[in-house]
């Protein structure tokens, strides 16, 4: 059932209050409910976006350089930030859950702790199946330093209200409220008693007693409703001093060098394609576990990208139509997410003139390209994420996409401004490090000695080696994955939550977002923050009614 507004809200002992309808949070919600389990969803925002409330998220940013604005990093409105993603669905790596004595972070579970959610994940996602691998490219590639089989999945149903759509309208056991923006969390004898809710528009208030409460507002408005509880109660969360809001990561990307394949089948390979579970797929270029550990570095995912797409040079007519569209904010917004629209898109007016002779000249077929990409993105029910159109000469940029290091002094704190509903406002100071930067300009070198071991192709440079980790780190921007501000941990001193998502100070508190992620991985966040978000329905599940859960299929539920 959706509600708008906080008309009617009451008590909610008895019942799991989930504060955020994201992927994460809404799939958890519909999980529960699907058990009969009671459970109430508070949105911030309205069904669609809205500019006084999406301000409520407005911070302070230390180095603008360095992080995406807040309208592209947190989205109040039903689904979350699932209006904004690219629609990436992967599973972090098993070296992301291995200790490594150059990365600073311990999780307290593993990699197979996860195995039994992947399948549900998928489903919660519209991602297809919980199939991440394929097959060698060269039937089997001579050297296994960097691998070529791994698989992103995309999601069909880009917005999570959208996938949800049939369980929020039938399930009787659950209650979605938008224009319902938490601003407290009540804290009594060491658990966490109540919420404010504040009415998005009119600032009109009621507190509700909830006795499991479970925070799923995105890494970043997560975090800061915690730093908010601890300025009431001190010691919370390890104190001042302690993990919450430190630990911030996102990822590097970029691109500092073009690649050249061998062959037509090779860059062919790399398009995107519906397998057979139903969703596009597309290889990622990973370095192995070992070449990891052996040289110490961070997980790195490569792919090939189209030339840069704002440079007229290219003289592509399919690529100019792409920058034009991308120029124009709501129809670009149809063609990739906001985030990666921003950086192919800048304001350069001086370049149209040229983007619009290269599209005079190969207008026909720019026109069957724009026929064929609107028609498998809207129109199929396999949803086609981006775009990759290949070339005679084989060649392509080289897009990065590399694990950010942990460390204390990236972080989120609160200062002294508070938005309209009362909350204090947030500073943003996302740092990157020599070692995140020196480890990509390193991984770059050997996967270029890999491909051309294996006679696969080989990289070329955009700028002379004493030049590429500046290059790296000019790019070095991020702001919509946010991992590490609340991360699991086995005690207190090293993160905010246990191995169940339970606050350590707050056991009757649950933060369901990336943020509880101890390392960023190679990998979009989301699908395993969904996996955790189901695992920790099992334990709610089996906290309420007293029995184990197991799962496999979401619609059912065996009982021991």
């Amino acid at each position: 059932m959706l509600i708008d507004g906080i008309e009617g809200l009451t008590d909610q002992r008895g019942r799991v209050v989930v504060i955020g309808s994201g992927p994460v949070g809404l799939g958890l919600a519909v999980d529960l409910a699907r058990r009969g389990i009671p459970v109430t969803v508070l949105e911030s925002g309205e069904g669609a976006a809205n500019p006084v409330v999406q301000q409520l998220s407005d911070a302070q940013l230390t180095d603008a350089r360095r992080h995406d604005e807040m309208a592209v990093a947190v989205a109040r409105r039903l689904g979350g930030t699932s209006n904004l993603w690219g629609a990436r669905c992967l599973p972090f790596d098993p070296i992301d859950f291995t200790p490594r004595a150059f990365v600073d972070a311990r999780w307290p579970i593993g990699h197979a702790d996860l195995a039994p959610y992947w399948h549900r994940a998928v489903q919660s996602t519209a991602s297809g199946a919980d199939r991440f691998e394929t097959g060698p490219l060269l039937g089997r590639e001579a050297d296994n330093s960097f691998t070529v089989d791994r698989l992103e999945r995309w999601a069909n149903v880009q917005a999570a209200q959208n996938v949800h759509a049939e369980a929020i309208r039938s399930l009787p056991a659950l209650e979605v409220r938008t224009r319902c923006t938490v601003t407290e969390i009540k804290m009594a004898s060491g658990r966490a008693d109540g919420l404010t809710v504040a009415h998005s528009l009119s600032g009109e208030t009621v507190d509700i007693a909830a006795d499991t409460i479970v925070v799923a507002a995105g890494g970043i408005e997560t975090t800061r409703l915690l730093l908010a509880a601890r300025k009431v109660h001190p010691a919370l969360f390890g104190g001042p001093d302690g993990p919450l809001g430190r630990h911030y990561m996102g990822h590097l990307i970029g691109e500092i060098a073009d690649v050249t394949f061998a062959s037509n089948d090779i860059s062919r390979a790399f398009d995107f394609h519906v397998d057979e579970h139903g969703s596009y797929v597309r290889r990622r270029l990973v370095a192995s576990d070992r070449t990891q550990i052996d040289n110490r570095l961070l997980n790195c995912a490569f792919w090939p990208v189209v030339a840069p797409v704002a440079d007229p040079r290219h003289r592509s007519a399919i690529l100019s139509m792409v920058y034009l569209a991308l120029s124009i904010g709501p129809l670009g917004r149809m063609i990739v997410a906001e985030a990666i629209r921003r950086r192919h898109a800048l304001d350069k007016p001086h370049r149209i003139a040229a983007h619009i002779r290269n599209l005079i000249v190969g207008a026909p077929s720019a026109a069957a390209f724009a026929a064929q990409f609107f028609w498998r993105r809207y129109f199929r029910p396999e949803r086609l994420p981006g775009f990759f159109v290949q070339n005679a000469a084989n060649r392509y940029g080289l897009f990065y996409h590399s694990e950010q290091a942990p460390h204390p002094d990236s972080r989120v704190f609160l200062t002294d401004r508070i938005d309209r509903l009362g909350l204090p406002k947030l500073e943003i100071d996302l740092r990157f490090s020599d070692q995140d930067v020196d480890s990509v300009v390193r991984t770059h070198d050997m996967l270029d000695q890999w491909l051309r071991k294996v006679g696969m192709g080989a990289l070329h440079y955009r700028m002379p080696q004493e030049e590429r980790g500046a290059a790296v780190m000019a790019q070095a921007a991020h702001g919509t994955h946010q991992v590490g501000l609340t991360r699991m941990a086995a005690d207190r001193t090293r993160g905010v939550v246990d191995a169940d998502l339970a606050c350590f100070d707050v056991p009757n508190l649950f933060l369901a977002t990336t943020a509880v992620l101890p390392t960023s991985g190679q990998a979009n966040p989301t699908l395993t923050a969904v996996a955790l978000a189901l695992r920790l329905g099992d334990r709610l599940a089996e906290r309420m009614t007293g029995k184990t859960e197991i799962r496999t299929p979401m619609d059912k539920v065996a009982s021991l």
